[in-house]
């Protein structure tokens, strides 16, 4: 019976590889190229708007197009409101108030739309923003397979069981991106877009001020920079607008500084440091924190964002292409 159930877990994992493998065969570079040429350029015409305004953005959509491929995959769910008969992804307690751009993605559909009417999903959109975001930001340049179409269900009860908490340690972090089908090497280099954005205070404060220690500071974290925070996150502030950079070195540069800064003991997520203190994670933190120019580490950083924009993604006849990203057809 034992290696019965052996069999059937693996043979379940290969059809899953399987049924992932065709998904992302259907989608393409260029798919945009006959139905709406221009769709790429208007989406990065948009981010480049917005960011001229609002740097901070870029990190906001990356941050939202992770969110989205983690719950339900890469679909667009996260973009739907919610209604009088159902919470939708956005407003779970995880994502508001720290998603934002959300005005950016519904910019672009709007010239899409009339450039093209009901030819580009709301899904490859925020993959696009996302890429774009990532590039205008220091990144390099890459090219983003599209084609996916946008899910009509949006569920504020997927959202916690499916995104990595910023307290999790390296197994439940690895975990957590093996379900994704992505590696250990790539959730390591994928937790480097914490090198833009912010965070707000609540999903940090436990480790300045609620620590199982005796002064109830996190022991991990340097005593310079948790004060600093302390200054920035004031204990007992009912104060919800407060955050603090996630990377104060270079906070809206895509760069190698967020792994020097862990190695200094100066992550501001518990699973941020726990890169740098696990013997599994931490010489990728050290190779990456390395990387002359961090060039290598950015075209890792590509390569990863593009297998990550492949999870569960619909396609074909699968789903819908919304007319407004905000609601379904």
């Amino acid at each position: 019976m034992e290696l019965r159930g052996v069999v059937v877990v693996v043979l379940a994992s290969v059809l899953v590889l399987c049924c992932r493998s065709v998904l992302e065969a259907q989608l393409q570079v260029g798919f945009y190229k006959s139905t709406c040429p221009q769709a790429e350029s208007i989406i990065a015409s948009e981010v480049r708007r917005a960011l001229a305004s609002n740097i901070g953005l870029a990190a906001g959509l990356v941050r939202m197009h992770f969110h989205d491929c983690f719950v339900r995959g890469c679909d667009g769910s996260v973009l739907i409101d919610s209604t009088s008969n159902n919470t939708a992804e956005k407003d779970s307690f995880i994502n508001n108030p720290s998603l934002r751009g959300f005005e950016v993605i519904d910019n672009a559909k709007t010239r899409l739309e009339a450039a093209c009417q009901g030819a580009v999903s709301c899904a490859d959109i925020l993959a696009l923003a996302a890429r774009d975001s990532a590039v205008m930001t220091g990144g390099v340049m890459y090219q983003v397979p599209t084609g996916r179409r946008d899910g009509r269900v949006s569920l504020v009860s997927d959202v916690l069981p499916n995104l990595p908490a910023p307290t999790f340690d390296v197994d439940q972090l690895t975990q957590s991106f093996a379900s994704k089908g992505l590696t250990q090497d790539e959730m390591v280099t994928l937790s480097g877009a914490h090198t833009i954005g912010r965070s707000h205070c609540a999903a940090f404060s436990s480790r300045l001020f609620d620590f199982n220690s005796t002064d109830g500071q996190d022991p991990s974290l340097d005593a310079g920079y948790a004060s600093q925070l302390k200054q920035q996150c004031p204990q007992g502030s009912n104060d919800t607008s407060l955050v603090a950079f996630m990377d104060p070195r270079s906070p809206y540069t895509l760069d190698t500084a967020y792994y020097g800064n862990i190695l200094q003991n100066r992550g501001l997520f518990a699973s941020d440091q726990a890169l740098a203190t696990d013997s599994t994670t931490a010489g990728l933190v050290k190779q990456n924190a390395a990387a002359g120019g961090g060039i290598a580490w950015k075209r890792k950083f590509s390569a990863a964002m593009v297998k990550m924009g492949q999870i569960d993604v619909l396609t074909g006849s699968d789903g819908e292409i919304r007319s407004r990203c905000r609601v379904i057809n």
